[in-house]
């Protein structure tokens, strides 16, 4: 994949840390901008994702997020895993030294970066190319939908570095595929390609490389055609599915549906 050109920049938000926001009416696109490393991710990567998530216009109503190059992000970068890790972060040693209420807020400060993503005010759409590895498996994982290119390669490989995934990705992989096959994948740390992924549930659709930009545009436009409202009520009955019984999901919707009807006749709050 290669950077968006020069026409398509309409509004650029900032770029840093190997992070690019931009904003095109509706349309945010969040760029991983470290090919030569292959998006490799780092805390302070993270950080500017999250920053990414708190500077959006309140128009926005589509995120696509993407990766330089030809890997969408290989994971976490090695240097993490050396003595002396990041300059001014602690080290893995460091992290294993200090208190669990220490190691907790850390880590879950590092997991923001993956959260926002499914607001419910937003849609987001990966776009992943290539390798799609560790946390570039989970950061994909942590969007609404996935458009695949046919030579992408998904591996949750922290289990084999003796490690768990750690942010935010098991979540959404059990309920894409299920309990067994999640387990399968990360224990494994095997590579799932872009026909598997497809048919499992983990992309929405796999398209040839060269077509993967139009496939995501094609889905921001058809997703904006219908009124912001009515997807946001939508998507919030969807996502509280599976902790509510069927009696409590009838109930939800009747809900939604009467705030629907009176918003449209012009009766709502």
């Amino acid at each position: 994949m290669t950077s968006l050109d020069d026409s398509e920049l309409n509004e650029l938000v900032f770029d840093k840390d190997g992070v690019r926001l931009t904003v095109e009416d509706a349309v945010a696109t969040v760029t991983l901008t470290n090919p030569a490393k292959r998006n490799a991710q780092s805390p302070a990567l993270w950080r500017a994702l999250t920053e990414a998530g708190r500077s959006l216009p309140g128009s926005v109503r589509i995120v696509v997020l993407r990766g330089e190059g030809q890997s969408f992000s290989a994971g976490l970068d090695r240097q993490a895993f050396t003595p002396e890790g990041f300059d001014g972060e602690p080290s893995f040693l460091d992290m294993a030294r200090g208190s669990e209420a220490d190691l907790d807020v850390l880590i879950a400060e590092y997991q923001e970066a993956f959260t926002w993503w499914r607001r419910s005010d937003l849609v987001s759409i990966a776009a992943v190319q290539g390798h799609a590895i560790g946390a570039g498996f989970q950061l994909a994982l942590a969007c609404d939908l996935r458009i695949v290119a046919d030579d992408v390669q998904f591996a949750m490989r922290e289990t084999s570095l003796g490690l768990v995934p750690d942010l935010t990705g098991t979540h959404p992989l059990v309920s894409l595929v299920g309990y067994a096959r999640a387990l399968e994948i990360c224990a494994t740390g095997r590579f799932v390609h872009a026909e598997e992924a497809e048919r499992i549930g983990l992309a929405n659709i796999a398209v040839p490389a060269a077509e993967l930009d139009g496939a995501v545009r094609d889905l921001s436009a058809a997703l904006l055609a219908a009124p912001r409202s009515a997807v946001i009520e939508t998507k919030a009955l969807l996502q509280g599915v599976s902790g509510r019984s069927y009696e409590e999901q009838r109930a939800a919707e009747r809900a939604a549906q009467g705030r629907r009807l009176r918003d449209l006749a012009g009766l709502g709050d």
